[in-house]
C-alpha cells in the first residue's frame, strides 16, 4: 500500500513537472508566428487543461484514499488498543536496535 502511494506521489510530481515544462514551452514560443506553431500551441494548451484536470482528480483520489486508510487504522486502534500498543512497541524496539547497531 505504501509503495503504491509513493508511486502515485512520484507520478503526480512527474505530471506537475510535465505541465510546468509545457507551460514554459508555450511562453518561449509565444512570439513565434505560423499556422503550424499556432495549431501546435492550441493542442498543447488543450492538453495542459486536460492534464491539470486529471492531476487534480488524481490528487483528490489520493487524499480520499489516504483519509480512508487513516480511518481504518484509527478504527483498529480503538477496537484493539493493546494490540496496537504491542505492535508499536515492537516497531520501536526494532527501530531502536537498528539505530543502535549503526
Amino acid at each position: 500500500m505504501e509503495g503504491e502511494a509513493s508511486s502515485k506521489d512520484r507520478l503526480a510530481g512527474d505530471l506537475k513537472n510535465l505541465v510546468a515544462d509545457a507551460e514554459e514551452l508555450l511562453k518561449a514560443t509565444a512570439s513565434q508566428a505560423g499556422d503550424k506553431i499556432a495549431i501546435a500551441r492550441q493542442k498543447i494548451e488543450q492538453s495542459l487543461i486536460e492534464g491539470k484536470k486529471a492531476l487534480a482528480d488524481a490528487e483528490k483520489t489520493l487524499v480520499k484514499k489516504s483519509k480512508e486508510a487513516v480511518e481504518v487504522a484509527d478504527d483498529y486502534v480503538r477496537e484493539n488498543p493493546w494490540s496496537a500498543v504491542g505492535i508499536a512497541a515492537g516497531f520501536g524496539l526494532i527501530l531502536g536496535l537498528l539505530i543502535r547497531g549503526k
